[in-house]
């Protein structure tokens, strides 16, 4: 179930200058909300960053930050987080010939004292990738 989908702004670092600050768009999910029946979910928190067109940063380049600055507003456990970055797919050249297909890439972190760490990539593979792939497709029919 999506319990929330803005567009979230962060501040950087360096005070005045605001390093690093930027905005995306954030849908976070809680699985366990959708579930007809009680069923233990390892990760029911589904956080999915995607950049947007008037950010000063990119959300592989501040995604440590983003996340600890995630799971400390929404009160969320890191350690039952699957975080995603999402890309939707582009077409480019003069005839828009050319598609890179959209992308579906995890983000593991090593979390020491509430921040996140040394981010990981990872493309999502099925089954995981089926799941967040259904819950961003039910987000954008309600």
């Amino acid at each position: 179930m999506l319990i929330y989908d803005h567009i979230y702004t962060w501040e950087g670092w360096g005070g005045r200058l605001r390093l690093a600050s930027g905005k995306c768009r954030l849908r976070i999910f809680d699985r366990r909300k959708a579930a007809k029946k009680p069923v233990t979910i390892l990760r029911p928190m589904v956080v999915v960053v995607s950049d947007i067109a008037d950010s000063k940063m990119s959300v592989r380049s501040c995604a440590g930050h983003i996340a600890t600055q995630v799971t400390r507003e929404f009160d969320i456990d890191p350690q039952r987080m699957l975080y995603v970055e999402y890309y939707p797919s582009l077409r480019y050249g003069i005839n828009n010939e050319y598609e890179i297909p959209e992308q579906y890439v995890a983000v593991d972190f090593t979390w020491n004292e509430g921040r996140a760490l040394h981010p990981q990539w990872r493309h999502l593979k099925p089954p995981l990738l089926d799941v967040v792939r259904a819950l961003l497709e039910s987000s954008a029919n309600t």
